[in-house]
């Protein structure tokens, strides 16, 4: 059974200079794959070794075999073909738009979806080699699978968004029932879709699911298949602990959305099924907790509090303050702390560094070990 974690850090973490040195060599066809891989491993021994020293009991291998969290989708699936990414949806605290520095490589299917390499089999086989503890292992969710169609692209193979999730949601449930074979018994779905539900601005950026009614219908999708694949997961095991990750976009220190988690609490938080919540609640971007009172007795909620965005450390007391507030809405027993993000969802990283975010995690730790004891 996985271990009882009050701090937790939702996974990745900032690249070594040398990783991305030599990710970029490897690119310019300078050095070979193993060259890349033994970067790759050095990258996340010294992950491990940096999750140790601050405390924490739940590792991960800081996603650094990745370009961006979303490898599940992007970087695993054949069928696919580069299209332009979505523009001007990232946000600073300053307003400006760092379009430069938030590029990333987005794909849309065009043939019939597979999956030409599984990289989380990879960061799973290290981690069962060389985890200190309890490890995790962190997953884009098929049901941000829509992303993936294209009008222009997709529509020849499947017609709709739907047709495509018909395939798409049995490979990952495929790549979840391979993790629990090895050995793994701690999964993270990264659910990030419902920030269109939450706001309808940003659904608009993107191109818009259309009014209220049609919004519901895309929540209630979103929900299932999430649920699908925690049921997938119960099923080969029921003793893994799937936790599931909500937050409002995470690019170089920059944002995508924003909202409270009112208009998907009720239904998600009781029907998806997950062991842990993890939520974004830095700021006030992410509204209060009272849509926790929909949270199941029994199911943690990972206090997001802690922002991996700035260097900038928060008030061990104030955080304190707002655990107690959570838990007018959920039990303490069930109430556990993390950053709000991951500290490199890309992998240039967010604006702080390496000494900035050792303090964040030891900050974590400290505030758990005072509010639980």
């Amino acid at each position: 059974m996985a271990v009882k974690c009050r701090a937790e850090h939702v996974g990745s973490l900032l690249r070594p200079p040398a990783l991305l040195e030599a990710r970029a060599a490897r690119k310019r066809g300078e050095i070979s794959d193993e060259r890349l891989r033994e970067r790759e491993d050095e990258a996340a021994l010294a992950a491990l070794d940096l999750q140790r020293s601050v405390g924490l009991q739940i590792f991960t291998d800081g996603e650094v075999r990745r370009a961006t969290w979303m490898a599940g989708l992007l970087e695993q699936l054949g069928g696919v073909v580069p299209v332009e990414p979505p523009k001007n949806i990232w946000q600073r605290e300053d307003g400006e738009p760092p379009e430069e520095e938030t590029g990333f490589e987005m794909v849309a299917a065009r043939d019939k979806l597979y999956r030409k390499k599984t990289l989380t089999l990879a960061e799973a086989d290290f981690l069962l080699r060389h985890s200190p503890g309890q490890f995790k292992i962190t997953m884009m969710s098929a049901s941000m699978g829509p992303m993936l169609w294209h009008p222009e692209v997709s529509r020849a193979t499947y017609p709709t968004p739907p047709d495509m999730m018909r395939d798409l949601v049995p490979l990952q449930i495929k790549e979840i029932e391979e993790l629990l074979d090895l050995g793994v018994t701690w999964i993270q779905l990264d659910s990030l879709g419902y920030n269109r539900v939450i706001d309808p601005r940003f659904d608009a950026t993107i191109g818009g699911l259309g009014g209220e009614e049609a919004r519901a219908a895309y929540l209630d999708a979103t929900i299932a298949v999430d649920a699908e694949l925690v049921r997938a997961a119960k099923r080969k095991n029921p003793d893994v602990t799937v936790g599931m990750h909500i937050c409002r976009g995470n690019n170089r220190s920059a944002w995508m959305s924003e909202g409270g988690y009112e208009p998907i609490a009720e239904k998600l938080f009781t029907q998806v099924g997950v062991d842990r919540f993890l939520l974004e609640y830095d700021t006030e971007r992410a509204g209060g907790f009272e849509p926790l009172r929909f949270v199941p007795k029994g199911t943690t909620v990972v206090l997001g509090l802690v922002s991996s965005k700035t260097p900038v450390l928060e008030s061990q007391d104030d955080l304190l303050r707002r655990i107690d507030e959570a838990s007018r809405y959920v039990d303490p027993e069930y109430l556990a702390i993390s950053p709000q993000c991951g500290f490199a969802s890309t992998a240039l990283g967010n604006l702080l560094t390496v000494d900035d975010q050792r303090r964040k995690l030891e900050l974590v730790v400290s505030t758990a070990e005072r509010a639980w004891g």
